[in-house]
Formats: structure tokens, sequence, C-alpha cells
């Protein structure tokens, strides 16, 4: 029988179900604690047809088995660990799994979230750079999403300062995105944190960038939007946050 962790990981690598499935197969899981046999679980969760047949595919697969191998060699924690953001249990299919690398003692400290445009102008930079240097003197975790544009130089900023932050990527830990911030995703992971819900060899699909976005809102007790276009990231990542508030 797999124990929690196991349980949770597995779920968060199975292909060809959507964060919801898999926050509600989990729900139950819990609520029976019974984490095995899957086919029980099914029926307690009102799964689509293309969900039901991609767990009963995928669940017992050698590729499944593979990649809980791998990523079972990085450092993740899962909804029941201690080490686990409170805040972030309270958003809306919050990740089962959170891989990362750096320091998870970041996760301790309150947290700002700092979102924006890819193509920042003069001024946002300059913004930017007038306000993170006074925030780090209060000892918050700057959050964001190691994009390109003011979540980069956000990071940037705030480890100029000296400061502490967070970087939120939406692809696995092996990967960066955009290529461009490689050097700083590095840094980040040695002198602060990233964090992700995806597995080791996952790229940067599209649709990861909406999931991730509710990540940086659910750890950030205030939320920084510099600059935004009517239709973006960024304010989907404030709708997140005002909901989660």
């Amino acid at each position: 029988m797999l124990s929690k962790r196991e349980f949770l990981l597995r779920l968060s690598l199975c292909r060809g179900l959507g964060r919801v499935s898999k926050y509600h197969l989990w729900q139950a899981a819990e609520q029976h604690q019974s984490f095995t046999p899957m086919d029980h679980l099914v029926n307690e969760v009102s799964l689509s047809i293309r969900a039901r047949t991609a767990l009963e595919n995928n669940w017992a697969s050698p590729e499944l088995n593979q990649a809980v191998a791998a990523n079972q060699t990085q450092p993740f924690i899962t909804l029941v660990d201690d080490a686990y953001p409170s805040q972030l249990k309270e958003t809306y299919c919050p990740p089962l799994v959170l891989f990362y690398a750096g320091n998870l003692k970041l996760l301790q400290f309150p947290m700002l979230g700092v979102v924006g445009a890819r193509d920042a102008s003069s001024y946002g930079a300059s913004v930017l750079r007038g306000f993170l240097p006074e925030i780090v003197k209060y000892r918050l975790v700057v959050v964001s999403g190691l994009a390109r544009g003011i979540d980069g130089l956000s990071h940037q900023v705030t480890l100029e300062c000296g400061g502490m932050t967070v970087g939120v990527i939406g692809c696995g830990l092996d990967r960066c995105y955009p290529a461009e911030n490689r050097v700083l995703q590095s840094r980040v992971v040695k002198e602060g944190l990233v964090l992700t819900e995806y597995g080791l060899g996952e790229p940067p699909l599209a649709f990861h960038f909406p999931e991730r976005n509710r990540i940086i809102a659910g750890l950030s007790q205030t939320l920084l939007v510099v600059e935004a276009k009517r239709r973006s990231g960024s304010l989907i990542t404030a709708n997140i946050a005002l909901y989660t508030a």
C-alpha cells in the first residue's frame, strides 16, 4: 500500500488528468484513508470518460513508474507535509506536490508577489528598482515567476539588495524558460528558492503558466502588479489573489 506522500507524488505525475480531477481523487483518498486500489477511488469521483481512461491506462504503467522513480531523486514537499505553506493549501486546487531547489525555509517568511509585463517599460523598471530595496529592509520574500521582464527584474533587484526571493516556474526544475534567464534561475536556486509543481523533463507548455500563477498568488500575502495588458497573466494572478483573499 502506498503512503500518502507516495500516492500524492504518483497522482501528480500521472498523465491525462487535469489538476481538478487529481485534487478530487486526493480528497476521496484522504476521506476514505484508502490509497489503493484506484478503481475504488474512481467510483467515488465524477471523472470524465477521458480522465477515467487516462487513469486506467497510466496509473500502473512503466512510464509512470519511471517518472516516479526519477522524481524521487529530487527534493519535494506534498500537501501532507508540515513544510507545505498553509496559505497555499487554501487556494483552489492547490498543488499536490511542490518540487524545489534551494532554501525551503524561505516559505516561512511573509511574501510579496510581484508580477508584470514581459515588455516592461523603462518607467516600470525604474519604479521596481526604487521600490524593492525598501521591501527587502522589512525581510519580506519577493515571489515571482522567473519570466522575462518584470518577473526576472524583481528577482534580480532583490538579490542585488541582499534580499530573499522565490521563483515559481512553469516547467521541470531541469528546464529553464525563457532560456535567457538560465543564469538568473541558477542564482535564485543558490541564494533563494525555486518551486514548481511539474516533474523533471516537463516542458514550459502554455497552460502551465496560468497554473503557475495561482501558486504565486497563493504564497503571497500581498501582490504587486507592475504594468500589465488588459489580457495578461499578471491580471490573472491579481484576480486569483483577490479570490484567495
